[in-house]
């Protein structure tokens, strides 16, 4: 693994039809850490990560990883560099937790090649890091929410890239099982120095798991920087419409923040006695 990619968002504008979504953004992901994408509903986030994954072609602007547009890389040069796993991917009818973490090989495998040894002892490693071995055997959709995140984590990291973006990878997971995928992935950029790129909805979460915070507010960067700078109340109020505190955390200090909300605090029950 190697921390020296780099990866550029230009003048990017995107759109669905007669629709856009992005307009003339720029950004630039920090190599070797990790980045989190916030943003209200419909702000343009996951077109943004789509984008950058070469699932959508820009109408203006262009994606840059190592300098190179991504659109116009080969499909698997570009998947041997970087990975997508994409919001509530779609798993094959009765496929097998070891078979499906197999698929992220298929950028290393050219038309004659077979399965080799370098294929089996990187599908292992990848069960091993994301804890999922003693799962290999079982179908995958006979899983819980978390270990099937999990699995598909593992897939993403068998295909052995050095960039790896995450589509609100916590979706539908209780408080639990999201830390558990969240310490995963920085336990990842940690040990193996993978660029990490996610959209995530809980702002608490971004901010503790982040080196790096994007906050996109009508298809624009309102703010980019360390969560510090970027979590503000004004920006709060600004992108969400939500009235909040930003306080440090008395855990880890990281900015947090409590939403106000239209009913406010409501009274203690008084007490009959």
């Amino acid at each position: 693994m190697t921390t020296d990619h780099t990866l550029r968002v230009e003048d990017l504008t995107l759109g669905y039809g007669d629709r856009t979504v992005i307009e003339g953004l720029d950004l630039s992901v920090l190599p070797g850490r990790v980045t989190s994408i916030v943003g209200a509903n419909a702000s343009g986030k996951s077109t943004l990560l789509r984008s950058m994954s070469r699932l959508l072609t820009p109408r203006s602007g262009q994606v840059l990883l190592d300098g190179e547009q991504v659109h116009r890389m080969p499909a698997k040069q570009l998947a041997r560099t970087l990975g997508l796993l994409p919001q509530s991917p779609i798993t094959p009818e009765g496929i097998t937790v070891a078979d499906l973490v197999g698929r992220g090989r298929h950028p290393h495998q050219g038309i004659f090649s077979r399965w080799s040894a370098a294929d089996d002892e990187a599908v292992a490693a990848a069960l091993d890091t994301t804890r999922s071995a003693e799962l290999a055997d079982r179908p995958v959709d006979e899983l819980s929410g978390g270990q099937r995140q999990r699995v598909w984590i593992a897939m993403a990291l068998a295909q052995d890239t050095d960039v790896l973006l995450l589509d609100e990878p916590t979706t539908f997971l209780d408080v639990s099982h999201q830390v558990e995928v969240l310490d995963l992935l920085t336990d990842l950029n940690s040990a193996r120095g993978i660029t990490i790129v996610m959209v995530l909805h809980d702002l608490n979460l971004a901010a503790r798991y982040s080196d790096q915070l994007v906050m996109i507010s009508a298809g624009a960067v309102r703010a980019s920087g360390p969560p510090a700078e970027v979590l503000t109340e004004e920006g709060v109020q600004e992108v969400f419409g939500l009235t909040s505190r930003v306080i440090d955390d008395p855990v880890s200090g990281l900015p947090l923040v409590l939403p106000i909300g239209r009913h406010r605090v409501r009274p203690a029950p008084q007490s009959s006695r």
